[in-house]
């Protein structure tokens, strides 16, 4: 267990270090224009998180005690398929819904 003055040190000193990082573009950097490299390495972020925090719950999810699913997998494969098909995120995700609840049914 951690004593009360450590826990408090590394609780402000994070809170620090979040908020330099937020001010770091909201505060030095909100009235300026961005370099364009930057704004088109930007514009991915959204991109890159999303699956960064999906792959983890898809490949070892917590409900098969971390081994792969197949019907997880397959709802992927239908999603990624969807989502490539029609261009549409809202459709690629009510495909990925749609599978993940009727692949259970399908497969067994």
């Amino acid at each position: 267990m951690i004593d009360r003055t450590t826990f408090w040190i590394v609780i402000v000193v994070l809170g620090l270090c979040t908020y330099l990082i937020r001010f770091s573009f909201l505060g030095i950097l909100g009235n300026r224009p961005l370099p364009l490299w930057m704004v088109r390495a930007l514009r991915y972020t959204a991109v890159a998180v999303l699956p960064a925090l999906v792959a983890p719950a898809v490949l070892w999810p917590p409900a098969t005690g971390g081994s792969p699913d197949p019907v997880r997998l397959g709802t992927v494969a239908i999603t990624l398929l969807a989502g490539i098909l029609s261009r549409n995120m809202i459709a690629a995700i009510a495909a990925g819904g749609a599978a993940f609840y009727l692949l259970p049914q399908v497969i067994g």
